[in-house]
């Protein structure tokens, strides 16, 4: 696991308590070049959301606010949003949190 992975699998760690008070989060994980130990300062942090009830527009306040708190440009995706096909292919290398 890289440095940049732990750190900010700790983050969400301690965010997750509040986001899921204020959201209606199942699960929350990172998927791509930060799992895959090929992040680099210009990569973008991808992250999975599943949510136990619909979040309308509050998805792209959720999506600002993890921008915000992690100080990087985060590529937020719905679980029930995204197509089976590239779920397929992610969701092996989801690290949840």
């Amino acid at each position: 696991m890289s440095a940049e992975l732990i750190a900010i699998k700790d983050l969400l760690t301690r965010l997750k308590p509040d986001l899921v008070k204020r959201y209606p989060i199942a699960s929350i994980g990172l998927f791509g070049s930060i799992v895959r130990d090929d992040f680099t300062a210009e990569s973008d942090v991808d992250i999975i959301v599943d949510f136990n009830d619909r979040i309308g527009i509050e998805f792209v306040t959720l999506a600002d606010e993890l921008e915000a708190k992690l100080n990087c440009k985060v590529d937020l995706v719905s679980r029930g949003g995204i197509k089976q096909k590239y779920l397929d292919l992610i969701d092996p290398q989801i690290i949840y949190v």
